[in-house]
């Protein structure tokens, strides 16, 4: 086999293969995501309005204050993304919920986030900037009412 054949060979199998087969799972792989992320988003708001599962930091929390309004953003937003439904808005809302927060509770404790503890707010920042552009893949309520 030649050079010339081999980098056909390679260059064919980029156009195909492997290549389309990812790229047609791409919107379920968005999707789990999509899903993943937000349960997990959603974990922090049940600990502060539900205590589940407990978090001894929210024990008392009262509800009209910085955790009360961070805790009501992360349950709407996250049952919001779970189903699908106005993904690119509560994407974009969250997005900068999440770098608010890092930077008024994380960065001035150092500025490194392994740190500072703010790892978890930038990621969740950024993926949720990554829906704003990408959407929420398959499986959302915004695709069967047509958004």
């Amino acid at each position: 086999m030649s050079i010339a054949d081999a980098t056909s060979s390679v260059a064919s199998a980029r156009r195909g293969g492997l290549t389309a087969t990812l790229d047609a799972q791409s919107p379920k792989v968005l999707a789990v995501l999509r899903i993943v992320t937000a349960v997990v988003f959603l974990m922090h708001g049940t600990a502060k309005f539900f205590a589940f599962p407990h978090v001894a930091m929210f024990d008392g929390m009262p509800i009209f204050s910085i955790y009360g309004l961070a805790g009501a953003l992360e349950i709407v937003g996250g049952i919001l993304l779970i189903l699908g439904l106005f993904v690119r808005p509560t994407a974009f809302v969250l997005s900068g919920f999440m770098a608010v927060a890092y930077f008024m509770a994380h960065a001035p404790k150092s500025f490194f986030p392994i740190l500072n503890g703010g790892d978890s707010a930038i990621q969740f920042s950024f993926v949720f900037l990554y829906l704003v552009f990408a959407g929420g893949g398959a499986w959302t309520l915004d695709a069967k009412r047509g958004a």
